[in-house]
């Protein structure tokens, strides 16, 4: 059998292939990047970090501790005072999705049951995250991000 000759042509064709393959998938990932991006999480970055401290202190002298869990299709909330008493807060907004993305995301209907806060979910196995977003009645504001993970 003869062997064949590698042309000018062969050359050509595996260098603009490869170079297709490497464009394509930037390109696309490109794509999926801007896609997936949720946005900016401030308007304006310099006005936010000179209230941030004022902030920060007024929520760590609230003394919550909060905890979050998925068991039996619920996700479980329990937010507690510094006594280790339950809270409930004034008003409590939260959203459940997934970090690198926010297709998943949904804002649970807590119910407060006197211990914890509770809500119906269906949570495909993996790491979540709870965006938490409340009010004491005296009207301080209490932000925290919470990770938690679902077994398979």
């Amino acid at each position: 059998m003869a062997e064949r000759e590698f042309t000018g042509r062969h050359a050509l064709m595996v260098f603009v292939g490869a170079f297709t393959v490497i464009i394509g998938v930037n390109i696309w990932m490109a794509y999926k990047a801007i896609r997936t991006f949720p946005g900016l999480e401030v308007k304006n970055s310099y006005v936010a970090s000179q209230e941030f401290n004022t902030r920060r202190a007024a929520q760590e002298a609230l003394g919550w501790t909060v905890n979050v869990r998925y068991a039996g299709g619920l996700v479980i909330m329990t937010v507690t005072d510094g006594a280790g008493a339950p809270v409930r807060a004034a008003e409590i907004a939260a959203t459940i999705g997934r970090a690198t993305e926010r297709q998943d995301d949904f804002v649970p209907a807590f119910d407060f049951d006197g211990v914890a806060y509770v809500a119906p979910a269906e949570l495909r196995p993996g790491k979540w995250d709870l965006r938490l977003k409340a009010q004491d009645r005296d009207g301080t504001e209490f932000v925290q991000r919470l990770v938690f993970h679902v077994n398979g």
